[in-house]
């Protein structure tokens, strides 16, 4: 079980900077990045379209170079966690192959990494209940609906058994209705596997449903306004969204944006 005092990952100091093609020089995406999250522990990244919430997410995850500064994650590089298949990334789209069933979509990364064919079969059967589909396993992605979709997304993530979970703005495409069932669903999951989770989201509401922390981050260039605890007890359900405690902290992270809301 997850030590909810140990700090996981550990960003010091962090900048990033965009060569700017038409005027020369360089924009700033990320400048002075300090975070400290914790194992276990449920983080939203939150704010408005250029703040770098996604440039931060991908710096973590090893996918974007970083300018200056440090991220360490347990005292490792991000490279070296990528490489040692402690990532598990769920992207907004599913990026599914419509040639393959569930089953072999979410086999793919075992695949790629050469996991046994017994060993496989297993984990598959394992992610495909944790997420609810046991019973389209043999189904092609055109077969399910949106939010079906993007739990095969979650699944394959979670299939080689990462310790962190990386999820950039994974509903922010589906239908109100489809979205509040698949965050309850994640809230499970998370419950059940006690994974590190960063959440991307520009959604004030599902940050503070969703999250133990709400880092606030404002733009131009883009930096940590605010680190928001949401005390909300847990197990958490829709009812909470109808409480004072709820609308106090949403408002409490709406006016934690630097220079927006003055």
């Amino acid at each position: 079980m997850a030590n909810a005092n140990e700090t996981e990952i550990n960003i010091k100091g962090l900048c990033v900077n965009f060569p700017d093609k038409d005027n020369g020089g360089d924009i700033q995406a990320l400048k002075d990045v300090n975070l400290a999250i914790k194992e276990g522990s449920f983080v939203s990244l939150l704010g408005p379209s250029g703040c770098g919430k996604t440039t931060l997410l991908r710096s973590i995850a090893d996918l974007q170079d970083i300018s200056s500064g440090i991220i360490s994650v347990k005292g490792k590089t991000p490279k070296e966690t990528r490489l040692s298949q402690q990532y598990g990334i769920v992207f907004q789209s599913p990026v599914l192959y419509e040639w393959r069933t569930v089953r072999r979509n979410i086999c793919m990364p075992m695949e790629v990494i050469g996991l046994p064919k017994e060993e496989r079969t297993r984990r598959v059967d394992e992610v495909l209940e944790l997420v609810g589909l046991t019973e389209f396993g043999r189904k092609y992605p055109h077969q399910l609906s949106g939010g079906m979709q993007q739990r095969v997304g979650i699944a394959r993530a979670l299939a080689l058994d990462p310790e962190i979970l990386l999820m950039d703005e994974p509903f922010s495409a589906l239908d109100e209705f489809t979205k509040e069932k698949l965050q309850i669903d994640l809230l499970s999951i998370w419950q059940k596997t006690k994974k590190t989770i960063l959440f991307v989201t520009h959604n004030i509401q599902e940050s503070v449903f969703l999250s133990d922390d709400v880092v606030v981050l404002s733009p131009h260039p883009g930096r940590v306004s605010a680190v928001v605890n949401i005390g909300l007890k847990r197990p958490r359900d829709l009812a909470i969204r109808e409480t004072a405690e709820f609308a106090a902290l949403v408002s409490k992270v709406r006016h934690s944006f630097e220079g927006i809301y003055e």
